[in-house]
């Protein structure tokens, strides 16, 4: 019986590897523009993540106190239900999502 163990395949390397090595970054200083207002804008995923975990939350009932900053104003209200576009309030409002800049659980 034969005690050896094969062999591993290898490829050989006969060039040189100088991965990322190279690459490009553009920027126009000219087309920037710094956003100094008081108006923070949150990212639309976050946002939803926040809205799932206010309705995923074991506290969430019925009815949940958040403080929504909108484009328009800030309030605070009950949100009872929402759907793929619009937060449904207790006193029968209908927030647009993509209008809401941030949202806190009170």
């Amino acid at each position: 019986m034969n005690n050896k163990t094969s062999k591993i395949f290898q490829n050989k390397i006969d060039k040189i590897i100088n991965n990322n090595d190279n690459f490009y970054y553009s920027q126009n200083n000219k087309t920037l523009k710094k956003n100094n207002s008081k108006e923070k804008i949150i990212d639309k995923n976050k946002l939803n993540k926040k809205i799932n975990e206010i309705f995923t939350s074991p506290n969430y009932i019925y009815k949940s106190n958040v403080e929504i900053r909108t484009k328009e104003n800030t309030f605070i209200t009950k949100i009872i239900g929402r759907n793929k576009t619009h937060l449904i309030t207790l006193d029968n409002k209908i927030i647009p999502i993509n209008s809401i800049l941030d949202i806190n659980k009170k």
